[in-house]
C-alpha cells in the first residue's frame, strides 16, 4: 500500500514539475533555481525532524549526504533544469526516461540488485518503444534559448545517468536513523552545490526576486512543496525498500503525464500514435512492477529478523 502509494506520488507530481519548471525558469535562472529550492525544501525537512528528536547525523552520513546530493539534486535536477532552456520540457521528460534502463543495468553490473528477470527486461524494452512513439509524433515546442537542443539533450542524459549513479549509492549507503532526516541533509547538500553551481555559471547577476511574477512564484512554491517534500522523499524511501528498476519507473509515466498535461492546458495534439505510446508505457510499468516483486520474494526471512529490518527500513 506505501509503496503503491509513493509510486503514484511520483507518477503524478514529477511528471508535473516539467511544467512548473518551464514556469518558474521565465524568472529564475537555472541553478539558482535548483539551488533555492532544495537549500528551502531540504533546511526545513531537516529542522522539522531534528525539532521531533531525530538523533544528530555522524559525520559518515552527512559524507553519504554529500554524495547523493552531488549526484542527485546537482547533476539530476540541475542537469534536467539547465536543459529545459534549449529543449521542450515534453522532450526533457522523454531522455529522463533513460532513468529505469541505467538503474537496472548499473545495479546489475555492480553487484547493488540481481540480473534483472525477463518480465523486467521486456518492461524496459517496451517502455523505450512507448518512450519512441511518443517522441516520434510530439510537436516542437518553443525554447526559452533556441539553437542548442544537442547541448539540452546532452545535459539531460547526463542528468539522468548521474540520478542513477546516485540513486544505487543511496541504496547501497543508506544514511543511518530516519529517512526522513537524510532526505533534508541530501537536499540541503545539493543545494550548496546548486549554488556553487550558479555561481560559477555566473547567474547572480541576471537574477532579481523584484521581477518574479506570480505564476513563476506560484511554480517555485509547488516544486518546493511538491516536488521536493512529497516526491524526492518518497523517491528516497522507495530506493531504500524496493528494487531500483520499480522506483525508476516513474520515468517512464512522467513523459505520459506531461503530454497528456500539454494536451489538457497548452492546446497540444493527441493521436492515436501518442495514445499507443502511453499504453506501452503502462504495460511497461506493470512487467517492471511484477518483475521486481517476483525477485525478491523467493527467499523470506524468519519473523523476527523481517521485523528488525522493517524498523531499520
Amino acid at each position: 500500500m506505501l509503496v503503491g502509494g509513493a509510486l503514484l506520488a511520483l507518477y503524478l507530481i514529477w511528471g508535473s514539475t516539467y511544467l512548473g519548471t518551464k514556469v518558474a525558469l521565465t524568472a529564475w535562472p537555472p541553478f539558482l533555481l535548483s539551488a533555492t529550492r532544495y537549500l528551502l525544501a531540504g533546511g526545513v525537512q531537516y529542522g522539522v525532524m531534528r525539532l521531533s528528536g531525530a538523533a544528530a547525523p555522524s559525520k559518515q552520513d552527512w559524507l553519504r549526504a554529500a554524495v547523493v546530493g552531488f549526484c542527485l539534486p546537482l547533476f539530476g535536477n540541475g542537469g534536467t533544469t539547465f536543459s529545459q532552456q534549449f529543449i521542450p520540457s515534453g522532450l526533457a521528460a522523454l531522455m529522463v526516461a533513460t532513468v529505469p534502463m541505467f538503474l537496472a543495468v548499473l545495479g546489475w553490473v555492480s553487484g547493488i540488485t540481481p540480473k534483472p528477470t525477463a518480465k523486467v527486461l521486456i518492461g524496459l524494452t517496451l517502455g523505450l518503444g512507448g518512450m519512441y512513439l511518443l517522441a516520434s509524433t510530439r510537436v516542437a515546442a518553443p525554447v526559452l534559448i533556441p539553437g542548442y537542443q544537442t547541448l539540452g539533450i546532452a545535459a539531460v542524459l547526463l542528468a539522468a545517468f548521474m540520478w542513477s549513479v546516485g540513486s544505487l549509492y543511496s541504496k547501497k549507503k543508506p544514511i543511518g536513523g530516519s529517512p526522513f532526516l537524510g532526505v533534508g541533509m541530501q537536499m540541503l547538500c545539493g543545494g550548496f552545490f546548486l549554488l556553487i553551481a550558479g555561481l560559477l555559471h555566473g547567474e547572480a547577476d541576471k537574477f532579481h526576486v523584484t521581477g518574479i511574477g506570480l505564476k513563476p512564484w506560484l511554480a517555485f512554491a509547488y516544486l518546493v512543496s511538491m516536488g521536493s517534500w512529497v516526491a524526492f522523499s518518497a523517491y528516497i524511501w522507495l530506493i531504500r525498500v524496493t528494487e531500483p528498476a520499480l522506483a525508476g519507473t516513474y520515468a517512464f509515466v512522467n513523459p505520459v503525464v506531461a503530454v497528456l498535461l500539454g494536451w489538457a492546458f497548452a492546446g497540444e495534439a493527441l493521436n492515436a500514435q501518442m495514445a499507443g505510446g502511453a499504453a506501452l508505457i503502462v504495460v511497461a510499468v506493470m512487467l517492471v512492477v511484477l518483475g521486481g516483486r517476483r525477485s525478491s520474494a523467493p527467499q523470506p526471512a524468519p519473523a523476527g529478523e523481517r521485523q528488525l529490518g522493517d524498523i531499520q527500513d
